[in-house]
């Protein structure tokens, strides 16, 4: 099954989230390609049906780390967007890019389970990391 088959009316009906994080602000600095990767990932979006104006980019976590001893502003909004059922996608470059523990991974995924969502680290949707 090709990924656009994965992809229904309902989930073409909610928003497409693109998340980004780097762990601290030197690797922000020093790894722009990362950064330019992720910010990318709008364009996959938009290869899948997204209308740019349901494609949302949540970068306010760039320079964060992802082990949960930090508050991430972005994170929190990627889930309550998705808790909310207001999320048919989320985009990101690999797993560790949204979680590096289990507790906010697993959370994330029930609720994307729940809510019946298309979770997606890179492509193709099968795919949960980028390696």
């Amino acid at each position: 099954m090709n990924e656009r088959a994965k992809i229904t009316p309902s989930h073409l009906s909610r928003q497409a989230i693109v998340y980004l994080r780097q762990s601290s602000a030197a690797q922000v600095e020093n790894n722009r390609e990362s950064t330019e990767r992720q910010y990318a990932l709008a364009s996959k979006a938009r290869e899948l049906g997204w209308p740019e104006d349901r494609i949302i980019v949540i970068d306010e976590d760039l320079g964060l780390s992802g082990s949960g001893s930090v508050a991430r502003s972005g994170f929190a909004r990627l889930t309550a967007e998705v808790a909310l059922a207001r999320v048919g996608l989320v985009l990101g470059l690999e797993v560790s890019r949204l979680a590096r523990n289990n507790a906010d991974w697993h959370r994330l995924i029930d609720l994307a389970g729940i809510r019946r969502r298309a979770a997606h680290a890179r492509c193709p949707l099968a795919h949960t990391t980028d390696r």
